[in-house]
């Protein structure tokens, strides 16, 4: 059970990363797409008539029956301080004489950017599949929910009455736009990395750029329009959209886990047999899937932040920037991955408490629609004669412990321009909710086709 990482821990690894994801990005998964691309590449080579016809074939033969020494290929990429080398002489061993035109032109970094957008490709795949899940959740909830009122908090105070399915329908707007950010990245970042040693591929002469658009033919990826060796970019963009999912699905945990705290009780995690149980406390409920969340949302946060400084590469190949790739691309995939599932867990159960909801609607005897009374009455007064005639009334009903309504209703500067039964109907929260179920019919409509071809 010996584990240095947490994403490989047998303990707290399966609470944040998913098998499917993780094979994705395994030791033995990247070198099957090392393998993938230099078979690719021969391929290529032998069309354009580079190398011989038989010796693809043979290379193509040898990369579906060999079985690499791994122990070896481990400890010669420690040696060497990458693994294309070893892993090509082993490969090479494998086809015999056509091992001779095995990685002809290539450069160890053209393999293995490669084999990564190979890697990156499935890995959006997943993401994008299970992004579709959480946002379904959401929208069923914005849904059910567009006119179950609750209190909307501002600076952790009450501020103004919402809907449940309003707060939904927020939350469910930021990751459509995400779905939106990954598609647009596709085109920038699904792209061929094949250029020789400084990226000029001077090795094949004036054959170079007709075999990169022939491998990127044959790995259904783009062809880039100059070398990207040192220009990481897309790379980063990758892992800054991964942690922009998971701020969103963050502040969505963030938000349930506060609700869920014994004083509000609005909502609860769905329920599973010791899910959240404490070791001494019986009674305790705790947020999993929010903690899971919001700890996976800091550690991509703090790989979209090493992206960054890894695009500061040093002339044409850099001395040890790319390095911080192999950690931060893999690991956000994997913890991005594993919030979506904790999301979509979550949400697609959540129990939904209308009740509570009504009653901290209630805990500021109508204080929470102040604002009401004040625009119901500046057309009459004024707004700052209308502000500080509420102001003053909403201190004495905190003063006194009384309801707004009968502090108001003994106001005569308010209750005779108002009237009683007015008066009555402003200070009750579920007639103050705004615009807030059309904003949710609205994010519920299908995007226009416009937006989507975008």
């Amino acid at each position: 059970m010996s584990s240095l990482s947490l994403l490989d821990s047998p303990l707290f690894g399966g609470g944040f990363v998913n098998g499917e994801m993780r094979s994705l990005f395994d030791s033995s998964a990247f070198v099957d797409r090392c393998v993938e691309t230099e078979v690719a590449l021969a391929t290529a080579e032998a069309r354009l008539g580079l190398i011989p016809e038989a010796a693809a074939a043979s290379i193509a033969t040898a990369a579906r029956t060999i079985r690499f020494d791994m122990t070896r290929l481990a400890r010669e990429t420690e040696l060497v301080g990458y693994p294309i080398l070893p892993m090509v002489e082993q490969m090479a061993d494998a086809c015999g004489e056509a091992g001779g035109y095995l990685h002809w032109g290539a450069t160890t970094q053209d393999i293995m950017d490669t084999a990564t957008v190979l890697q990156i490709r499935h890995a959006l795949d997943l993401i994008e599949r299970q992004l579709d899940d959480t946002v379904a959740a959401l929208r069923n909830l914005a849904a059910e929910h567009r006119d179950t009122p609750m209190a909307g908090r501002t600076h952790l105070q009450q501020a103004l009455p919402i809907t449940f399915g309003y707060k939904a329908g927020v939350w469910l707007s930021g990751l459509e736009r995400h779905r939106e950010r990954l598609a647009q990245m596709r085109p920038r970042v699904l792209v061929v990395q094949f250029s020789g040693a400084s990226g000029t591929l001077a090795s094949l002469g004036e054959h170079g750029l007709a075999v990169q658009a022939e491998l990127a033919k044959i790995l259904g990826l783009a062809i880039p329009r100059i070398t990207w060796h040192a220009a990481r970019d897309g790379m980063a963009e990758v892992v800054q959209v991964l942690a922009l999912v998971c701020g969103s699905l963050a502040k969505i945990a963030f938000d349930v886990s506060v609700m869920m705290a014994t004083e509000l009780g609005e909502v609860s995690e769905p329920f599973a047999r010791h899910r959240g149980a404490s070791s001494t406390m019986p009674q305790k409920r705790n947020p999993i899937s929010c903690e899971l969340i919001i700890a996976a949302a800091k550690v991509v946060r703090q790989h979209s932040g090493l992206m960054l400084d890894a695009m500061v590469h040093d002339f044409e190949r850099a001395t040890g920037p790319w390095h911080l790739e192999w950690s931060a691309i893999p690991e956000s995939f994997a913890l991005t991955f594993g919030a979506l599932l904790q999301a979509s867990f979550m949400l697609s159960g959540l129990v939904v408490h209308p009740d509570r909801m009504l009653a901290n609607l209630g805990i500021s005897k109508g204080l929470i629609v102040a604002e009401a009374v004040m625009m119901a009455l500046a057309p009459l007064t004024g707004r700052q004669t209308a502000h500080d005639l509420v102001y003053a009334a909403c201190r004495r009903a905190v003063e006194a412990g009384r309801p707004l309504f009968e502090v108001l209703a003994g106001t005569q500067e308010v209750a005779i321009p108002l009237g009683r039964e007015r008066l009555r109907h402003l200070t009750d929260p579920a007639n103050y909710l705004g615009s807030g179920s059309q904003m949710v019919d609205r994010i519920l409509q299908p995007a226009p086709r416009a937006e989507l071809e975008k």
